[in-house]
């Protein structure tokens, strides 16, 4: 599938595996990994990806997997299937943890059952069969030894052995103590000598006590003596452990027979724990990198959203480097074949080897570092050339052995074939490198392949932007600041900006202008109108993204707007219902009112006295409800002017009583927008605005539309005014781009005497939302020209 077979290593996709393998448990799961290859068949792709997507997702919010005791007992149970061989206390033990630790699993799968149904398939219709553990924790303790009950006569016979070892030490020990107090023995105490516990003794003294001599030491001033008396009981000990040995020998050889039949299973579980291993393994890298699963499709074609080279993305994390720049590219039926030009060391050869390898680890079904949109469909073949192949032993050059592959490429391609090759053509004289490279691409082309082609030649640009089924593709260059952007953009081909990176480096300029009349003047035109293009388009890029942010601000705001239309209208419901309320107790209160002085004045019979205090009780009582409105108006709070106020607040100028929004603060200085103005204003001159104030405030307030951000025209014609009318000119201009959040101005002034520069310059330093300003390249007009780059 893959050619040449080192394309692999160049790809990275060896660099993966091993990186994967590190991330192992066992040597069986490593195995595993050294067998990844790339699958053409969807179904089982989609099932390892999502093997690996579930087991991520479990690490990431599940409880632990008990995955803790993974042994190598594949080769433990291949001597259990021999007749008549018996398995070590040790191995037994390494098949009891193996076998808690695949029952654990199992039972871990089962309490979450259908939550991981492809991590399931790995034990599906897999039994527990806990007979087997049974049967070991009757033989072998919980320190991999054989109990001591292990059967009725190995206890009788450990008993045994104990009893005649405490007999031998305690008469040994009698011994010693008697030799002690005769002055027989030597500095020191009891020893082992040929595994056998003896007395040190002075030479002259060695006779005096009967026994056999087992060692001397290096002067010979000292034996080692073992009582006679003690030899018979040490006799009966060693006696009595072979014997005990020959039991134990028997026990194992019965519980390996016991577990023979059981063989087949026991390699299942093996198989299983492989498995988990690999998988996890897989999901622990797929962290590392931070990589998910992408959309299959069953035709050949690549759409990577946010991708990102994995083993850039970890070299990065280590070394604290800023963070990779993603790639988004799209390869289908209709832009087969990407010609990706640009400057050296833009990225070009990342891009095509971040795709070639993303592509093989999908096709493994490892999970790749994408945006989970992505999709990924499925390539027969890879073809790759990458880098320098030449060979002494096959007598190939560099160019050689760039046509060699060409040749393999032309023949065996097809519609399902992704082809990667970097430097397409170079190797040899551009003159006829070029026009072999573009014949090779035509033949590929008819051939449908897919692919990914990095050139400097112009003519492939040419016959791309002509060719149907081949698209243009650039890295883009910052053509001011002199660096790489590491960002890929299809539709036109690049630059090389080999001049610009010349002079960049400080090469000399007699050597520049020299290399300029040498090339051809329309190579030349087309390589400016390049740089042209590139600038244009970054400039469109900008607009687009400072469109995109004032109508997420404007979204905000119309949201905002319609929460507090929102409040108003519930504020004024519940209002009308208290007024209401309020209105018809006043009457009421009114009526009762009336009602109790008519009452009375009848009761006085008409007496004028008592009906005019009557009266005037009345009046009294209508002048006091007149009057309750006008002390709730001033009984209502009223912000304090010394309230804290946030850039976006909006406040009342107390002088005027015009309201305007809060756009920057500068210690006791608030700059203001009333509309397209602005002005500047003491905090203590101002008060906030809050509620229904606020609200209106809003409403009132224009909001600036996305049609007016496009319809700005960002480039002002100063030339031949008069100082004042082009300050004035430039600052109404300058005033829209900071109001709308354009980044930067171009002001044509015109060379002349330079004065007119000079006061426009000075005017831009005094101006706070300018951040710095720079003159047009000198092909496009230099100091007649001033870019001006805004906040």
């Amino acid at each position: 599938m893959i050619y040449p077979k080192n394309a692999v290593d160049k790809l990275g996709y060896t660099d993966i595996k091993a990186l994967i393998k590190e991330k192992c448990l066992s040597e069986a799961a490593k195995e595993m990994v050294d067998k990844i290859q790339p699958q053409v068949k969807l179904e089982l792709i989609d099932r390892y990806l999502r093997q690996a997507n579930e087991f991520k997702n479990l690490l990431q919010n599940d409880a632990a997997l008990p995955v803790d005791h993974i042994y190598p007992i594949k080769a433990i149970i291949e001597k259990a299937k021999v007749e008549g061989a018996f398995l070590f206390e040790d191995e037994f033990y390494r098949i009891l943890l193996s076998l808690r630790t695949v029952y654990a699993i199992i039972r871990y799968f089962n309490e979450r059952e259908q939550q991981y149904p492809n991590l399931e398939l790995l034990f599906e219709h897999l039994p527990i069969e806990k007979s087997i553990v049974r049967s070991i924790e009757q033989v072998i303790d919980e320190r991999g030894k054989m109990k001591d009950n292990a059967s009725r006569l190995l206890l009788e016979i450990t008993q045994q052995i104990s009893k005649s070892e405490q007999e031998a030490r305690k008469r040994i020990d009698s011994i010693y103590k008697q030799a002690q107090q005769n002055g027989w023995t030597a500095d020191g105490s009891l020893t082992i000598r040929d595994g056998r516990l003896c007395i040190p003794i002075l030479a002259e003294n060695k006779r005096k006590i009967k026994g056999l001599i087992h060692d001397e030491s290096a002067t010979g001033q000292t034996a080692y003596i073992e009582p006679e008396e003690v030899f018979h009981l040490n006799n009966k000990v060693r006696d009595l452990e072979f014997e005990r040995r020959r039991e134990v020998i028997r026990i194992l050889t019965d519980l390996t027979s016991t577990l023979r039949p059981h063989v087949p299973l026991l390699l299942a579980y093996h198989g299983l724990l492989t498995k988990l291993d690999f998988v996890r393994a897989k999901a622990l890298f797929a962290l590392d990198i931070d990589a998910e699963m992408p959309e299959l499709s069953k035709e050949a074609e690549i759409r990577l959203v946010n991708a990102k080279h994995p083993l850039l993305t970890l070299s990065a994390r280590q070394e604290g480097h800023q963070a990779v720049v993603p790639l988004n590219l799209k390869i289908d039926a209709i832009d087969r074949v990407l010609l990706v030009s640009g400057p050296n060391a833009g990225g070009k050869s990342v891009c095509m080897k971040t795709v070639g390898l993303l592509q093989l680890m999908f096709q493994s079904g490892l999970l790749i570092p994408c945006d989970p949109t992505s999709k990924l469909g499925l390539f027969k073949q890879v073809f790759a050339d990458i880098g320098d192949d030449q060979s002494i032993d096959s007598d190939l050059s560099t160019y050689s052995a760039h046509l060699s592959k060409m040749k393999h490429f032309t023949q065996f391609a097809s519609a399902r074939t992704l082809v990667l090759i970097d430097e397409f053509g170079t190797g040899t004289d551009p003159q006829f490198g070029g026009p072999i490279a573009e014949a090779v691409l035509e033949v590929l082309n008819k051939k449908e392949i897919r692919g990914v082609i990095t050139t400097h030649y112009s003519n492939l640009k040419v016959f791309a932007s002509n060719t149907s089924g081949i698209e243009n593709a650039s890295m883009l260059f910052d053509n001011e600041q002199m660096k790489p952007l590491y960002i890929l953009q299809t539709g036109k081909p690049g630059s090389s900006y080999a001049f610009e990176i010349a002079q960049n480096i400080g090469l000399p300029k007699e050597v520049l202008h020299l290399a300029k009349q040498k090339i051809g003047v329309q190579q030349k035109k087309v390589d400016t109108l390049l740089v042209d293009l590139e600038r244009e388009k970054k400039e469109i890029y900008d607009t687009k993204t400072a469109i995109s942010l004032r109508e997420k601000e404007l979204l905000n705001q119309q949201s905002e707007v319609k929460e507090l239309q929102t409040y108003l209208d519930e504020n004024r419901h519940n209002l009308l219902k208290e007024a209401k309320e309020e209105a018809r107790q006043i009457i009421k209160n009114a009526n009762k009112l009336v009602e109790n002085t008519i009452s009375e004045i009848k009761q006085a019979k008409a007496d004028k006295e008592k009906t005019k205090d009557l009266r005037v009780g009345l009046q009294r009582a209508s002048d006091s409800l007149k009057e309750k409105p006008k002390e709730q108006a001033k009984a209502a709070p009223v912000v304090a002017s010394d309230e804290p106020i946030e850039i976006g607040d909006w406040v009342r100028i107390v002088e005027t009583g015009n309201e305007a929004q809060v756009i920057e603060i500068a210690k006791n200085n608030l700059i203001l927008a009333l509309g397209d103005l602005r002005t500047v204003v003491k905090k203590n001159k101002v008060e906030k605005l809050r509620g229904k104030e606020k609200a209106k405030a809003v409403k009132k307030s224009r909001p600036i539309s996305a049609e007016s951000v496009a319809d700005f025209h960002p480039e002002v014609d100063v030339r031949g005014m008069r100082t004042e009318d082009a300050l004035q000119r430039i600052e109404t201009v300058l005033d829209r781009a900071v109001m709308i959040g354009y980044p930067s101005l171009k002001i044509i002034h015109g060379k002349g005497d330079g004065i007119l520069r000079r006061f426009i310059r000075d005017y831009l330093r005094k101006y706070n939302q300018v951040s710095r300003f720079e003159d047009e390249h000198a092909d496009r007009g230099g100091d007649g020209i001033t870019y001006a780059y805004l906040d």
